[in-house]
């Protein structure tokens, strides 16, 4: 593994060079990197179109696919975290202590990010973007199924840095689709690499736990719920409950699971099944909502509540009350993004107050679990971490701090 860690060098000697760097400067190269994605959207969409041709799981095609809507939607992502102000070298806390010190505790860059990804090329752009804006390196491992669409999308940002006579080796792609390289990057490379963020399912989850001597920033699976209190309005919940599901039902924000109130099956359950069935979604039930269906479905069993469908599949389960709710989000989740749909606001509040995800919703769809949804103008990832970052980390997550004391020949007794 000598090459990559050339590669972890590299990263380490364009950090320092970076750190001096304006903010001016570091906004250059945003501004050249959305005018080569649009100068080179045609080359873009054919290297996608290789990617597409070759993948195996139709189920990747939607994470997968690049059109002209979603190069925009990527050029608007830079756009909205070129309007941020520099992170770096911001006063975050001041005091004074009663010897006369001062302490300040001002933002400063993390250093080298490694970020491990499937299927998703607009990541690539994303990381790259936030990580230049916030005075980081990135090394980048994408998905063999994302191969082509990844470097060139990795290329023309490196060119946007060498055209602003910037270190181009400040953003480093490994093209390389060998596995091996995975584990190394987890085990190997703790003196080039500062954090590592993966974005995967179960088995590259799996890994990192078991791997990593990095500090990881989790990306768990998007196992999300959403609770259908019986003090709710049914046309609210539905409209919640399908945009949830079946706006894109790839991503992570995706609802997985569905639990309803016991005394909400016939005015709420029922009305649902029948409007997600009509728009092909499957359906999975317990014992207790088959009861009362005339057709009956396919019952969920233990693996389906621990499943992220990732696709047009539902499981959906009744529950007594919000404490059985919150109980089974607990047992079954991933501390992604859960919710519940009521009126009633003390039950709202018991939910939110005990669900463990490090994003939780009222009356909201789970759909909004994405950085550019909550004015961070992307993300590198939703942190399933129960320690910070958590939820959607965006900029100010990607910052560390230091703590500069100044006095005045101000000495410890």
């Amino acid at each position: 593994m000598i090459e990559i860690k050339k590669i972890g060098i590299k990263a380490k000697n364009a950090f320092y060079t970076l750190k001096t760097l304006s903010h001016k400067r570091r906004q250059g190269v945003l501004e050249k990197y959305n005018k080569l994605l649009l100068k080179n959207k045609v080359q873009i969409l054919k290297e996608n179109n290789k990617d597409i041709k070759s993948v195996k799981r139709t189920s990747l095609i939607d994470r997968l696919i690049l059109n002209d809507k979603k190069i925009e939607s990527i050029r608007n992502s830079i756009n909205q975290i070129q309007k941020f102000s520099d992170p770096l070298g911001q006063i975050l806390e001041k005091w004074r202590r009663p010897n006369k010190m001062t302490i300040q505790r001002v933002s400063t860059p993390i250093g080298v990010i490694g970020v491990i990804y499937e299927s998703r090329p607009n990541v690539t752009a994303d990381v790259a973007a936030l990580c230049i804006k916030t005075g980081n390196c990135a090394i980048l491992r994408g998905g063999s199924e994302a191969l082509y669409s990844n470097k060139i999308l990795a290329e023309l940002f490196r060119a946007s840095l060498k055209q602003k006579k910037i270190d181009e080796n400040c953003v480093q792609f490994i093209s390389n689709t060998n596995r091996r390289i995975v584990n190394f990057l987890l085990s190997g490379m703790q003196k080039y690499i500062d954090v590592i963020v993966p974005r995967g399912g179960k088995g590259l989850v799996a890994k990192v736990q078991n791997l990593s001597n990095v500090h990881v920033i989790g990306h768990l699976e998007g196992l999300c719920h959403l609770y259908i209190d019986n003090d709710s309005n049914y046309e609210k919940a539905k409209k919640i409950v399908l945009n949830s599901k079946l706006r894109r039902t790839s991503i992570c924000g995706a609802l997985e699971t569905l639990l309803i109130n016991e005394r909400a099956i016939r005015s709420h359950g029922i009305p649902l099944i029948n409007e997600l069935k009509k728009r092909g979604c499957e359906i999975l039930v317990d014992k207790n909502i088959n009861k009362h269906l005339k057709v009956k479905l396919k019952l969920a069993g233990l693996n389906d509540w621990k499943t992220e469908y990732l696709d047009k599949k539902l499981s959906i389960k009744s529950v007594k009350n919000v404490n059985e709710a919150v109980d089974h989000i607990i047992k079954y989740g991933t501390m992604h993004t859960d919710g519940i749909i009521t009126k009633n606001k003390k039950t709202a509040k018991f939910f939110l107050e005990n669900v463990n995800s490090s994003i939780a919703t009222h009356n909201v769809s789970t759909q909004f679990a994405d950085g550019g949804e909550f004015g961070f103008g992307g993300e590198i990832g939703i942190s399933t971490n129960k320690l910070p970052p958590r939820g959607p980390v965006g900029i100010k997550q990607l910052t560390s701090y230091k703590y500069i004391l100044s006095g005045d020949s101000i000495i410890r007794p």
